[in-house]
């Protein structure tokens, strides 16, 4: 059985997002003062479980990848959509990773 390329798709879109989520709030809370670097660590607080659920859903991501495991990427693909929920105002950045994880699953044969 070869490597799903849905998979492949999904984790680099999903490793880059990550990136950009730990990128832009770190550098926001560090390059502002005062009453802007409170309300840049407020908004990193409400982001976080969003930011956990990403990177959870990242790793079943590219262990399913790498080792070829269904239900690897079953659970990246509810991971990520739990982290729809969790953050709804970002959810045009996970919902083609979330997508592409049920696809793939769908498309991965059985190993009975």
């Amino acid at each position: 059985m070869k490597r799903n390329v849905l998979l492949l798709i999904s984790a680099i879109i999903g490793t880059i997002y990550g990136i950009y989520l730990i990128a832009y709030f770190t550098g926001a809370v560090s390059g502002s003062s005062g009453t802007e670097q409170a309300g840049a660590a407020l908004a990193g607080v409400l982001v976080m479980p969003h930011m956990a659920m990403v990177w959870i859903a990242l790793i079943f991501n590219w262990l399913g990848y790498i080792f070829k495991l269904r239900w690897a990427a079953l659970v990246a693909g509810i991971l990520y959509a739990v982290s729809m929920v969790l953050f709804f105002v970002y959810f045009m950045f996970v919902v083609v990773e979330m997508i592409l994880c049920f696809i793939a699953y769908a498309k991965m044969k059985k190993v009975e």
